[in-house]
Formats: structure tokens, C-alpha cells, sequence
């Protein structure tokens, strides 16, 4: 593993107390750094380098025991230039967001995509939220995303930070694999994705249109974004009203609803299935 750099002992080391700051949105914001805890994270950050750019990972903090559980992690961390401590397990305790610490947390340049960007690559697929303001749902939904292989995930300005710790972990690793835009007012991004050929469907329960029937009638191979809303009140009506058509998921059984993640696997999976049978 080569010779790391001198333990670091205390919590208020000047290294520690920078990386803990980061728990704060302000702190990241001004910083323009995030936390990504845990191997399958930090892995993906350390593979993570965008076009000309510098390595996404900037530092590395590893447990003696995490250190050579995951030798070929740290191994690659140093490889890409990153700053790798060798912590004390309090260290960690005191960086981590999570009840059990995995022994690896790394600090991370943000990595957000322009949204012109993604309106530029003309997506098929893509996956908008607005109003979804619960950390844990907006990772799910970009792993949900980057698992049916979408083009790209777009979180308005009234969406939770997308560099929140939990948005991270619930994520699993997808926040390094596709791009993500941030920021984006609705009714910018519904535009620029319609000007970039994509149908729009706004996804909710009270949807005038069911989504069987949309597979049944063949529109679901065109280029779409689907717009999820908020977890507890669903979707605005001025949101509503900027879709091509607002799409419910049939409920075949006796559940009331299905929540915000799996209906967005539900309704994204589909596209993707319609989408692989147009394709030429």
C-alpha cells in the first residue's frame, strides 16, 4: 500500500474538522465538495473523472482495518492524486451520517452537469424531479434512473440538494454514473427537454391516463421525461399542466398508492422496455 500519511489521532484535526463541515448545505455549496461514505461510493468516485478534468475525489480518510479490507480502493485513491489518511475508528465515527461506518469516506468535487448539456445530447430517457424534497427518495430515484439507463436526471430548484449525505448513500454509487443537473427551474427544464425532442409525462396517482394503456397504444418508444413530484402531495397543478400528459400507475391489487421510488422504477422501466423495441 506504500507509506501512508501520519494517523490522524483527533476529531479536531484541521483535515477532520474541514471534512465534517461538510455536513452542512452551505459549507458544500462554498466549498463545491460532498461526502461519499462507504466502499461501493468511494469506488465509484475514485473511477469517476470527467473529460478533462481533475480526479472527483479529492481526499480519502480509510481505517486501519478498512485500509487493508479495501487495499485496492485505497491503492487507486492514491493513484488518481488523492490525499489518503489513515484515520482512528473515532475519526470516522465522527465523519460518518451513518449508524455503522464502513471504515471508508472520501471527499468529492461536485460533479453536476450544465443542464444545457444534457439538452444537448438530445436524451431519450430522463428522469426530472421537482418538489421531491426528502433526501433518501431523490437517491433511490437516481439509482432507479441509472438502472433503467437513462440519459440523464434533472433536479429542479425546489428539490433537495442533490449532495445531501443520504441523497448520496441512496444513491449507491449511480450519482457517479450519469449526468445529473441541478437547479433547474420546472418549467426550464420541461422546455429545454421538449425543445430536445422528449415527450414530457408527469407521473401521478390522480393521472387522467393510465400507464398500461400508454404501452398499449405505443407511445411509450419516443424520447420521454417523466416528471415525479413530491412524496406527500404529488405534483402541482401548474406542474401538471406543463406535461404532454400526466400518467397514473395502475393499481391491479388493494395498496392505496405506491411511493415516490417505485413508481418511478415502475414508470421508468417501461420507457426503457418501449424504448429498446423502437430502437433501431
Amino acid at each position: 500500500m506504500g507509506t501512508p500519511t501520519p494517523e490522524l489521532i483527533s476529531p479536531r484535526s484541521a483535515r477532520v474538522t474541514a471534512a465534517r463541515r461538510l455536513a452542512k448545505r452551505a459549507f458544500r455549496g462554498k466549498e463545491r465538495r460532498f461526502i461519499a461514505e462507504g466502499p461501493q461510493a468511494v469506488r465509484e468516485a475514485v473511477a469517476h473523472r470527467p473529460a478533462g478534468g481533475e480526479s472527483t475525489l479529492v481526499e480519502l480518510f480509510a481505517t486501519a482495518e478498512a485500509a487493508e479490507r479495501y487495499a485496492e480502493i485505497v491503492r487507486a485513491a492514491r493513484d488518481t492524486g488523492a490525499r489518503v489518511h489513515l484515520a482512528a475508528d473515532a475519526v470516522l465515527d465522527d465523519l460518518s451520517q451513518t449508524v455503522s461506518p464502513q471504515g471508508l469516506l472520501g471527499v468529492c468535487r461536485f460533479l453536476d452537469t450544465p443542464f444545457e448539456d444534457v439538452v444537448r445530447a438530445r436524451p431519450r430517457l430522463v428522469a426530472v424531479l421537482a418538489h421531491v424534497r426528502d433526501p433518501g427518495n431523490a437517491g433511490t430515484v437516481l439509482r432507479c434512473a441509472d438502472a433503467a439507463g437513462a440519459d440523464a436526471v434533472v433536479l429542479t430548484d425546489a428539490s433537495v440538494d442533490l449532495y445531501n449525505p443520504k441523497s448520496v448513500r441512496a444513491s449507491a454509487g449511480s450519482l457517479f454514473h450519469l449526468p445529473v443537473a441541478v437547479g433547474v427551474p420546472v418549467e426550464d427544464a420541461v422546455q429545454g427537454l421538449r425543445d430536445a425532442g422528449a415527450r414530457i409525462l408527469a407521473a401521478d396517482g390522480a393521472g387522467h391516463s393510465d400507464l398500461d394503456d400508454e404501452l398499449d397504444a405505443g407511445r411509450m418508444g419516443a424520447p420521454t421525461a417523466w416528471v415525479f413530484g413530491n412524496e406527500a402531495w404529488g405534483l402541482p397543478d401548474e406542474t401538471r399542466a406543463l406535461a404532454d400528459a400526466v400518467v397514473r400507475v395502475p393499481i391491479h391489487g388493494r395498496a392505496e398508492s405506491l411511493n415516490l421510488a417505485t413508481a418511478a422504477a415502475v414508470c421508468l422501466y417501461a420507457s426503457a422496455r418501449a424504448q429498446r423495441k423502437t430502437a433501431p
